[in-house]
């Protein structure tokens, strides 16, 4: 059977083009491997065909969900499984039993969203626990921040349905020890399982061998090699009462043994609901690591580390700036200790109880309590943590291969000095964060992987920290997983003996080694099939933006790390990434975007290595958001990668005339503003639309935008007789970027615009005759750009100022001053100082409400509720609380922001028949719901253009600008 075959026969979907094999190459470790293909089953039955396909043709099956894996153990040679598609169903729930039944794609915050109206939630947790899956999580044995009260994965799964590699189906979950011996009865691969594993294990001297080897028990967060030390405390080996289950060595197994199609789940009782968190401040990692044992006494929920190099990165990343709130000084490290109770008498009992002892201890300079949402800030900082490390500029980076070590609690200061004196031998100055109550730090060397003089500092190190964590008999994998980056020390961390136990376990489980080889035995190289080839001739790339920040494109593009923020589901928040929760297709997340650029620009031996098919499919559906530059840990700026690319894939392959009209549209626009009537019948007949649709490749579906008369034209004098401030007393002058957009599709918003600030004492000049570029830039027509960028900072270089700003309406446009620019602009210093000077118009009045110049009694005092939608380019480089307090500024309206990410318009993306359904698909995951939810009399508003339309045309809903809703409310 070929793989056209195999395709054929699958009711899922199996992909072995270019594209898919390169996105598929990587997760979130420093590995690359090409796979065959890429698979995505529907079914029992498509597992059991890909099974078959695999053993007959000497293949193999690596299991995928999220893709988040830290140590290589979702790359592979043969052909990737990707459940993360199909396999997302919560089958059942027992709230009497406390138990949940699901498929292995379940995300796991999207569970405990499920269960949390039951009381119930699924207490083992990831930093990636927005996005990582549950088979993921069973394979890794993953634990994160709660495992000190809740513990791991392991302790969790109770009942595991899988495939094995003979393509029978088996169920796993407690036996007693007379089931046991029934089932080395059986006469299938299933018997013979259960056989090996009673052969090996049955010994006393074995048994005896694995207690004395294996991480100290105490350790709670092991998972290096297979769980045997789990089984042999069952009453099948032992005197205890514990019944045998298998789910205990699958769990952790990386799937090199079945595959898992479906797991039940026991599940905890909400924690209690009462939190507050000591942020205790340290002066030196020491001090800190000294004090975990005393804060562990006080039965703490968490107990997180962050050091010096993780809290410096959050100074750049924009998300996490504001969640900087409570640190004090320039700590060293910062201990993140969280107590709960049921009553906030309760909780403050503990905090103040946990804070005397802190203080007692002189360890700690400071020792900020947090409560509510202060916490979830703080959680939102340490959790960025293993993302923000990819910020660092240029080709060193935190390498992940000693982060995931795990040493019993009273040796891990003492481990910890250790380590560090063993990487200031290699002149390493190491990073430290994460779960220091659970004996567990993420500890990264800092290493160039592109020069071979580094990688094999890779190996020396991991061989050193295998060793040393040796002596303490502790876990090199505590919750990441063994992978390929670990596999290979192993034997030497169990003993050799009990690591050819293992090896006959993967025997009898998987004799044609079908399952995810090169992991956990007979592993691949841990410093062979890395990204970067060492020493490479780094490739020369000349872009028209400027990428120098970066280092240039192709670094721009390597500092996604895989971690996987873009595929995190609309309900937990934020823009990135849009098309992906439209499609929840790998292909188009942001990381996708980025890794298939840096394999072309890589590895392509074309003269233009943009010019390439697979990287106009990845970008297609990307729509420049701009939601990856501020949501993204690593801020890789997808929306800049895809508007370099399409200039330079169109300068090999030109362009097509609905492109162009795009890019050019404002020049027909000001056209039809001649005469706004006549073009607005020949738009809005039914017969001429429909003929102006089909010649630009506008869906049937979507209305046009109404001509208006140009700002210039139209006049703007104050009828309000209000007896309008003297000049002498105005609060101060402004200049009004009147953009393209404005300007002739919605010239009243500017009318408004100007009369509301005249009216509140601002001298406003209005530059109404100039272009901010944005059409261009979305369709890649750079040059136009370029010209356009240029030709505004010299026009505003010597007039904007401090003292008179640089004002705009629509957020498209006048960011492209704060943002495109910077990289378009030959002159870098200009752009930068207008750039400073430049405001939204909500930011500019939210300014002026800070200092007394604008006051809540210029306004009604009528009642209205408004729901808000914000503007992604707003999101991404301002903010929506300037929209909020701007609507706020009445004192009784009722303003809530809509949780809406990407309205899903994006300019001329909704408009493209290619792209309506996925345009629509985006806006009603938040938005569309939200609106036709809200009563008639709830004003909708919205500051984005192309968000009102789309709200118009999916809601039939008007939607207002923030600026006229404030005119409207003028006393």
């Amino acid at each position: 059977m070929s793989l056209k075959s195999l395709k054929s026969d699958l009711s899922g979907e199996l992909f072995y083009d270019d594209l898919l094999k390169s996105i598929y190459a990587t997760d979130a470790s420093v590995y690359r491997i090409l796979p065959l293909a890429v698979a995505y089953p529907k079914s029992n039955d498509d597992i059991k065909r890909l099974i078959k396909f695999a053993k007959e043709h000497k293949k193999s099956l690596i299991p995928r969900a999220a893709g988040t894996s830290l140590a290589g153990q979702c790359v592979g040679e043969g052909i990737v499984v990707d459940v993360s598609k199909y396999f997302t169903k919560i089958l059942s729930v027992d709230k009497n039993a406390q138990t949940v039944t699901l498929q292995p794609g379940v995300v796991r915050d999207a569970l405990n969203n499920y269960l949390k109206p039951l009381g119930l939630f699924f207490g083992p947790n990831t930093s990636t626990s927005n996005r990582c899956m549950m088979g993921g999580m069973v394979g890794n044995n993953s634990s994160g921040t709660t495992s000190i009260q809740y513990g791991v994965t392991r302790d969790k799964v109770l009942e595991i349905q899988a495939v094995l590699s003979d393509g029978s189906e088996v169920v796993f979950g407690e036996i007693t020890k007379d089931e046991f011996h029934n089932k080395m009865k059986l006469t299938t691969l299933e018997g013979d399982i259960y056989r090996t594993i009673y052969s090996e294990l049955k010994s006393e001297s074995t048994q005896n061998q694995i207690v004395e080897n294996f991480p100290k028990p105490e350790i709670h967060r092991r998972n290096t090699g297979y769980a045997i030390d789990e089984l042999i405390k069952s009453e099948v080996f032992s005197e205890s009462t514990t019944k045998f289950n298998m789910c205990k060595l699958l769990a952790g197994s990386e799937g090199t043994l079945a595959f898992t199609t479906q797991i039940t789940l026991k599940l905890d009782v909400l924690p209690p609901k009462e939190s507050m968190m000591v942020a205790a401040h340290f002066s030196s990692i020491e001090n800190c690591l000294n004090a975990v044992e005393l804060v562990m006494k006080h039965n703490l929920y968490t107990c997180e580390m962050m050091d010096k190099t993780i809290l410096d990165c959050t100074k750049h990343n924009k998300t996490q700036q504001e969640n900087r709130f409570f640190i004090e000084g320039d700590p060293k490290a910062i201990l993140m200790c969280e107590v709960k109770a049921d009553t906030i008498d309760g909780v403050k009992n503990l905090a103040e109880n946990l804070l005397l002892d802190i203080k007692k201890s002189n360890l700690s300079y400071a020792y900020p309590t947090l409560k509510g949402e202060e916490i979830d800030k703080a959680n939102n900082l340490r959790s960025a943590g293993l993302g923000l490390l990819g910020n660092i500029i240029g080709d060193k980076k935190s390498a992940a291969c000693i982060e995931d070590t795990a040493v019993a609690l009273p040796d891990l200061a003492k481990y910890i000095s250790e380590f560090s004196a063993l990487m200031k031998r290699y002149n390493q100055e190491a990073i430290y964060y994460a779960h220091a109550g659970a004996g567990e730090l993420h500890l990264r060397p800092i290493l160039n992987l592109k020069k071979q003089e580094d990688v094999v500092l890779f190996r020396k190190i991991t061989t050193d920290v295998a060793q040393l964590v040796k002596t303490y008999r502790g876990s090199m994998s505590g919750e990441h997983g063994d992978g390929i980056v670990r596999s290979e020390f192993i034997a030497m961390m169990i003993g050799d003996e009990n690591y050819q136990i293992l090896k006959r376990i993967k025997e009898a489980f998987d004799s044609d080694n079908i399952f995810n080889p090169g992991k956990i035995i007979n592993s691949l190289p841990m410093d062979k099939n890395l990204r970067y080839v060492s020493d490479r001739k780094e490739p020369e790339i000349e872009t028209l933006l400027d990428f120098s920040k970066s280092q240039g494109i192709l670094r721009e593009a390597e500092k996604c790390n895989g971690s996987g923020d873009c595929r995190k589901l609309p309900e937990f928040g934020g823009t990135m990434c849009p098309s992906y929760r439209a499609t929840r297709n790998e292909k188009d997340t942001t990381r996708a975007r980025a890794n298939v650029l840096r394999e072309f620009l890589t590895n392509s031996e074309k003269a233009n290595k943009f010019d390439h098919k697979e990287l106009k499919d990845v970008f297609d559906l990307c729509l420049s958001c701009k939601a990856c530059a501020s949501e993204c840990p690593s801020s890789v700026d997808v929306a800049s990668l895809k508007a370099e690319f399409q200039y330079q894939y169109q300068k090999a392959n030109g362009f097509k005339f609905k492109d162009e009209f795009f890019a050019k549209s404002t020049r027909y626009n000001k056209i039809a503003s001649r005469a706004p009537k006549f073009y607005n019948f020949l738009f809005q007949n039914g017969l001429t639309s429909s003929l102006i649709k089909k010649s630009l490749g506008i869906h049937p579906k979507r209305t046009l935008p109404k001509i208006t008369k140009v700002f210039s034209k139209v006049s703007t004098v104050n009828h309000r007789n209000k007896g309008v401030l003297s000049i002498e007393k105005r609060n101060r002058t402004l200049y009004l970027f009147v953009d393209e957009f404005i300007n002739y599709l919605e010239s009243p918003i500017a009318i408004d615009t100007k009369l509301l600030l005249e009216d509140l004492g601002y001298d406003v000049i209005p530059v109404s005759d100039l272009e901010s570029g944005r059409s261009y830039l979305s369709k890649g027509f750079l040059e136009e750009a370029k010209h356009l960028a240029n030709k505004n900072v010299s026009i505003f270089k010597d007039k904007i100022s401090a003292e008179i700003p640089l004002v705009g309406i629509e957020p498209s446009a006048i960011l492209t001053f704060k943002d495109e620019y910077l990289k378009l602009a030959d002159d870098k210093a200009s752009a930068e100082t207008i750039a400073k000077h430049t405001f939204l118009i909500e930011e500019f009045i939210q300014q002026e409400i800070v200092l007394g110049n604008i006051k809540p009694d210029q306004f009604t005092l009528e009642s209205k509720t408004i729901k808000f939608h914000g503007h992604c380019h707003q999101k991404a480089n301002s903010n929506q609380l300037s929209s909020f307090a701007v609507l706020n500024l009445p004192k009784n309206y009722k303003v809530t922001i809509i949780p809406s990410g990407c309205c899903g318009m994006a300019g001329s993306f909704g408009y493209e028949k290619e792209h309506y359904d996925v345009s629509m698909q985006i806006g009603e995951q938040t938005l569309f719901p939200a609106v036709r939810k809200a009563n008639q009399d709830v004003i909708i508003s919205a500051n984005g253009t192309s968000c009102r339309h789309q709200i118009k045309d999916g809601t039939q809903r008007e939607a207002k600008h923030p600026v006229t809703i404030l005119k409207e409310a003028l006393v």
